[in-house]
């Protein structure tokens, strides 16, 4: 399994932008596919974004399509997600997540490989 921590979160203003980070250590980054999800209070957890291995295939749930970006810097052993325009409901804890099957992230499966703990993304009114 590959470790994943999540960093980036943190309160910021309706319409302004946020930089997640997941950095994995352990096995090799590059043999993962990774992708996000957040779960708001209340809420089921939901998918937003995934990437593949080599970071030239991505998919995103369609409230995020515009909004998001998802990207993977393998060198670097770290994923990302740019995320703009973000609005109140945009609030959640966010996770970083990583498979050996791009379509396992995609569907989210219950049982991908790793997980992180959470960053907490917080969007005012």
């Amino acid at each position: 399994q590959v470790q994943l921590a999540e960093s980036g979160g943190g309160l910021v203003q309706a319409g302004g932008s946020l930089r997640l980070s997941c950095a994995a250590s352990g096995r090799t980054f590059s043999n993962y596919a990774m992708g996000w999800f957040r779960q708001a209070p209340g809420k089921e957890r939901e998918f937003v974004a995934a990437i593949s291995r080599g970071g030239s295939t991505t998919y995103y749930a369609d409230s995020m399509k515009g909004r998001f970006t998802v990207s993977r810097d393998n060198a670097k052993k770290t994923g990302y997600l740019q995320m703009n325009s973000l609005k109140p409901e945009d609030t959640a804890v966010y996770y970083c997540a990583a498979d050996v099957s791009f379509t396992r992230i995609r569907n989210m499966a219950p049982d991908l490989d790793s997980w992180g703990l959470g960053t907490q993304v917080t969007v005012s009114s």
